[in-house]
């Protein structure tokens, strides 16, 4: 019977401390430390949500950089059915949406080759709702962003390298361009309010 009433102390104790106390005590400082980041680091405009800088949306007009694609649901980019599609490498449904996807960027994008076109623009990452690209992506996008928006392509380059995050402390991870900040500091300098993110 001791040993009964010393297991439910122990369990009550640790349901008190790690169970309420402990997730309560990081909210509260995440929220007074990092509210953006707490809060989901979402993007408001005009008093709107219209998105969050850790989840990928579709961007598919010329004036715009597109995406990584999404497996994430039956149309892509569903943040509530996040996930790969699960096929293997050597899968003929996959290989067959690589083509598709490359033929696309081909086409979306003149002037450039095959061999020119980096992997994140034809796969699709394992959440499917992956909000950067590669400075290399957003490379090959410059010429038609620019053409479509009457724009220089060295004054969009300089809007790449400017939403370009490096790697962190210069070694980890990889440097990369966040898709919806970016299109939004496009609008922002051409002063257009209708940004699709926000309908």
């Amino acid at each position: 019977m001791m040993r009964l009433w010393i297991a439910l102390r122990t369990n009550l104790v640790l349901t008190l401390l790690c169970g309420i106390l402990y997730p309560v005590l990081m909210v509260l400082v995440g929220r007074a430390l990092f509210p953006f980041q707490a809060d989901g680091s979402l993007i408001i405009r005009d008093g709107r949500v219209i998105g969050s800088s850790l989840i990928g949306q579709n961007f598919s007009g010329p004036q715009y950089f597109h995406p990584r694609p999404s497996a994430a649901g039956a149309k892509g980019y569903d943040a509530t059915a996040s996930g790969g599609s699960n096929l293997g490498p050597t899968n003929k449904a996959l290989v067959d949406a690589v083509r598709a996807r490359l033929a696309a960027v081909l086409a979306e994008n003149p002037g450039i080759s095959p061999s020119q076109v980096p992997i994140d623009l034809v796969t699709a990452s394992g959440s499917g709702l992956d909000p950067d690209i590669s400075p290399a992506a957003a490379a090959i996008q410059v010429p038609r962003v620019a053409k479509a928006r009457g724009m220089e392509p060295p004054e969009v380059q300089a809007l790449v390298r400017k939403f370009t995050t490096p790697r962190w402390l210069g070694i980890f991870g990889e440097p990369r361009v966040n898709v919806l900040a970016l299109n939004l500091a496009l609008d922002d300098l051409q002063g257009k309010a209708n940004h699709p993110a926000s309908k």
